[in-house]
């Protein structure tokens, strides 16, 4: 059994290429990684949006650890983005990553990426929050 979370996945829905970086963040164990990375990416799927237009990267699994530095993500990510159409970047467990301000900010530069993220610092809320 899958559990909905339809009031979080329309409130990213509903943020969707506003601009802003979306973050996502809540007590442990509450979701989030859930619902950023099976029920929004489905929903993008069903929209869709082709998977190759879909960059996620979980930066808790140990064969992402390489990713945590922030030169190997972006020049990653760079690799990825192969054309001029819309990207979705989906990162899990964001504040693993060195210096994912400047990352963030980074990213937030390019006009054909919408950028969402998951974690619990308190350093995202200046970013389009969605707490769990």
């Amino acid at each position: 059994m899958e559990v909905q979370r339809n009031t979080y996945l329309k409130k990213l829905i509903n943020r969707m290429h506003n601009g802003m970086i979306k973050v996502i963040t809540g007590i442990r164990r509450s979701g989030k990684s859930y619902l950023l990375l099976t029920l929004f990416r489905n929903h993008l799927r069903a929209s869709g949006i082709q998977d190759n237009h879909i960059l996620v990267m979980e930066f808790d699994r140990i064969e992402n650890r390489q990713y945590r530095d922030p030169y190997v993500l972006l020049d990653y990510l760079k690799k990825q983005i192969t054309d001029e159409g819309d990207y979705y970047i989906l990162l899990d467990e964001v504040q693993m990553l060195q210096s994912f301000e400047e990352v963030l900010n980074s990213l937030m530069r390019e006009s054909n990426l919408d950028i969402y993220v998951t974690g619990s610092n308190s350093k995202f809320r200046k970013w389009s929050e969605i707490n769990l």
